[in-house]
């Protein structure tokens, strides 16, 4: 989680060497920092000079007039699927936007439904997904234009649901498609977990809190990052993660928590270093954060009807393993 860390105090207090040192503390651990000082602050210039030595360049001098919150986004990775920015992009190119919102089912941004902002939105309803029928997932559509292809790729490449529509005297196949119709009882399991799901997210978000609340000590001492959630989106508490030094500090965690019946997993490897993702596609730009990033995150167990006590227990020994 990102921190805001202020220090004020008479002079010859030792607040600058105390932020060095939290500053220190940070990217020691792999995490980013930015130093900043007021532009009134016109000693030493750019510098932040402690009377007993040590000293670092600031990454930003600011007045009143400073947008810091605009200063630290831009400068420091800001926010990942920012749909704004993704839509002006996609209006000005003339692209469609095909909205992964795999996990986003009670999830939002700046007031709207993820899966609803793009041109078509995905939602899955695998069993590793809040809400479940072992397999699955719903195609949300946009424009009315688009729905009639997108039926009849459904049934097998058929027109057969204006024919049940009573639209058309019988139905034949009229495109590609295959058969992605769920069956009754899949779609039962799932409508019991959709007419609860206020509970169901009740619940999640619950135990997402109490990790968040139990590990932040952990997080403030510079040990691990935990999730950041930007301003305006809502969650769902589809998984709660923390950030480790390294993969080989991850690694270590993941088999100590194994050792005390805890299942904390890996997330994802990056796509662009799978074959496919070699075979098919290219990464633009510097890979300065993706597979870095990927590396150190690890997921601790969520699901619905995981207690409290569960996740007081598992956050007891993730602090046991940094020596907390």
């Amino acid at each position: 989680m990102a921190k805001l860390y202020f220090r004020y105090g008479a002079m010859g207090c030792g607040k600058t060497m105390q932020l060095l040192q939290v500053a220190f503390n940070y990217e020691e651990r792999g995490h980013q920092v930015c130093v900043m000082k007021p532009k009134t602050d016109t000693k030493n210039g750019q510098k932040l000079l402690t009377r007993i030595g040590p000293e670092r360049e600031t990454d930003l001098c600011f007045d009143k007039n400073t947008d810091l919150f605009k200063e630290v986004a831009e400068n420091y990775a800001g926010v990942a699927c920012e749909m704004d920015t993704i839509m002006d992009i996609a209006a000005r190119h003339n692209l469609k936007v095909i909205e992964d919102a795999a996990q986003g089912v009670m999830s939002s941004y700046k007031g709207r439904a993820l899966g609803t902002i793009g041109d078509f939105g995905c939602f899955s309803f695998h069993e590793t997904k809040n809400y479940s029928m072992g397999e699955g997932g719903a195609l949300l559509i946009k424009h009315e234009k688009d729905i009639e292809e997108a039926e009849i790729i459904r049934e097998k490449g058929t027109n057969s649901s204006k024919f049940y529509r009573g639209q058309i005297d019988k139905y034949t196949w009229v495109n590609y498609g295959s058969s992605y119709l769920p069956s009754d009882m899949n779609a039962a399991y799932l409508y019991a977990q959709l007419e609860m799901a206020e509970e169901i997210n009740a619940a999640r978000l619950s135990c997402w809190n109490r990790y968040y609340e139990n590990l932040t000590p952990l997080a403030e001492a510079g040990y691990i990052e935990l999730p950041v959630i930007p301003e305006g989106c809502v969650h769902n508490a589809h998984m709660f993660y923390i950030k480790a030094k390294d993969i080989e500090e991850r690694t270590e965690l993941i088999d100590f928590l194994k050792d005390k019946g805890v299942h904390s997993v890996f997330h994802y490897i990056p796509l662009h270093t799978a074959p496919a993702g070699l075979k098919f596609a290219r990464f633009h730009g510097e890979d300065r954060y993706t597979t870095k990033e990927s590396e150190r995150l690890t997921r601790l167990p969520m699901f619905y009807g995981l207690t409290l006590e569960q996740v007081d227990y598992i956050c007891e020994q993730v602090k046991s393993f940094y020596g907390v």
